[in-house]
């Protein structure tokens, strides 16, 4: 796959690959990854387990680092960062969803959220919404009082979106984030991503799911750590619309 970059890019991978060594097995997650992301694009990543995608996350996200290749984002060169130059970038650049919330228990929706954004601030970032507005952003302001316990799973993920936001980051990435939710919530939460990126934030978007992956601008399909197709969605699927 060629790559192509532009002055609207903020992401740049090149040749990037990925080797872990397991005893005397040799595994290449990522094999010459070379991918450009535009500001305020909807891009999602679809492929089956083991195919590479949630490795390519990690690269983005600066929760590890290439075995070779370059990584360049928002004009920051990461590629050779060290772990407390990755921790920076990762609290003033990026927002993270996972699939299993990974809310603090013993914290209420709000104070979830405040951590998130009383870090970033300690760090030098700006963030210009308090926490009580991005809950009310995802659409859960009246739950900004409750502890993870007393919300269902698709509130505790829409907090989680919320607490991805405090840092007001450049990129946001959701590693499988509907995976752990039934149906309706999940639309709720493919909703709240789509409002986001509507407003400008860039997501990145990791599924097995094809239906899911049709809310994005584009797919990229990867396997055996390569991404062997590419697809343009001129008309992505409304989050309401989509039944997987």
């Amino acid at each position: 796959m060629s790559i192509t970059t532009t002055t609207d890019t903020l992401v740049t991978l090149e040749k990037v690959t990925k080797t872990y060594t397991m005893g005397e097995v040799v595994i290449n997650a990522l094999n010459g990854i070379d991918l450009a992301i535009k500001r305020g694009e909807f891009l999602a990543v679809l492929g089956p387990s083991g195919s590479g995608k949630t490795t390519l996350l990690n690269m983005l996200g600066g929760i590890d680092s290439p075995t070779s290749g370059r990584i360049v984002v928002d004009g920051e060169d990461i590629t050779n960062h060290k772990r407390k130059q990755l921790t920076y970038y990762r609290r003033e650049k990026v927002g993270f969803i996972f699939q299993f919330f990974n809310l603090i228990p013993t914290l209420t929706a709000v104070e979830n959220v405040r951590y998130a954004w009383e870090l970033a601030a300690r760090d030098g970032g700006a963030p210009n919404t308090r926490p009580e507005k991005l809950l009310e952003a995802v659409g859960i302001g009246d739950r900004a009082n409750h502890f993870p316990s007393q919300m269902s799973g698709g509130e505790q993920q829409r907090v989680a979106v919320a607490r991805a936001l405090a840092k007001d980051p450049v990129m946001i990435l959701g590693d499988e984030p509907t995976g752990n939710l039934d149906f309706r919530m999940g639309k709720l939460v493919l909703g709240s991503l789509k409002e986001l990126n509507d407003r400008g934030k860039t997501v990145v978007l990791v599924t097995h799911n094809s239906p899911i992956a049709a809310i994005a601008d584009r797919v990229l399909h990867i396997r055996d750590g390569v991404i062997f197709e590419e697809e343009i969605n001129e008309h992505p699927t409304p989050a309401d619309e989509i039944v997987w």
